[in-house]
């Protein structure tokens, strides 16, 4: 661990290869809003704000060069890539992320957003660092693991709902009315979700009463990973019979 947060600064410096005429850009970037209320510094939020953005159209612009992709494909391509869950994976394994920021003594990083939101401030920051320079943040940030995207997306489960929607919708005619519960456990920092007790009311299907998602570190996955097993419980089912 460095010693010292200018030892911090250095160091991601040097693995993006570039040096900030502004580092305090890089260190608001760095730094999370829970840390930043607490010690009265800038925070990252305004420059994710302003990152994101930036992100998704240098995301854009790759995937239609790539000519024949249509625009369906591009968008849920780029869905893919740009999610919380894809971009808190790359800021891990490409840019290592979580032992660069700072955050208060007692923040749990695992299970948030917090590095795919800082991954977005980085780019807000070296848009602005660079005087607006675009390619320049293609170069540092999203060169760097753009050509491993197919390998990142590969096994997404963020349109796990729909998919299951458009086979009800397709088998049964109707518009399906799909309800689940929520379990949570654990402290308020550190919460674990379920995603359980699926119905699907007005649609003559019968579901398994002890079918859920496995414990979550957001409600969202969880709800995700179980209209995944919905799916593969129908699917399966009809293979069946």
């Amino acid at each position: 661990m460095f010693e010292r947060e200018k030892d911090k600064l250095v160091q991601f410096q040097k693995l993006l290869k570039y040096d900030f005429k502004n580092e305090d850009l890089l260190r608001q970037a760095l730094t999370t809003p829970k840390m930043g209320n607490e010690s009265g510094r800038s925070h990252y939020d305004i420059l994710e704000t302003l990152g994101d953005p930036v992100l998704k159209l240098i995301l854009s612009l790759k995937l239609y060069n790539e000519k024949e992709i249509s625009p369906k494909i591009l968008t849920r391509k780029k869905q893919k890539i740009e999610n919380d869950n894809t971009l808190s994976v790359i800021a891990d394994k490409f840019f290592d992320l979580e032992k660069f920021i700072f955050k208060a003594r007692d923040q749990n990083i695992n299970g948030t957003n917090i590095l795919a939101d800082i991954l977005e401030a980085l780019c807000g920051a070296l848009y602005i660092d660079s005087e607006f320079d675009i390619l320049l943040v293609e170069n540092k940030i999203v060169d760097i693991f753009y050509d491993d995207c197919e390998t990142l997306v590969k096994n997404s489960t963020i349109f796990q709902k729909s998919k299951l929607l458009e086979y009800l919708q397709k088998k049964y005619r109707q518009i399906p009315n799909v309800i689940i519960k929520h379990e949570k456990s654990g402290p308020d920092h550190d919460l674990m979700w379920i995603a359980k007790n699926p119905q699907i009311p007005n649609l003559n299907v019968k579901l398994p009463l002890d079918l859920k998602s496995k414990a979550c570190r957001s409600k969202k996955e969880a709800e995700q990973d179980l209209y995944l097993k919905i799916l593969n419980h129908l699917k399966q089912k009809k293979n069946v019979s």
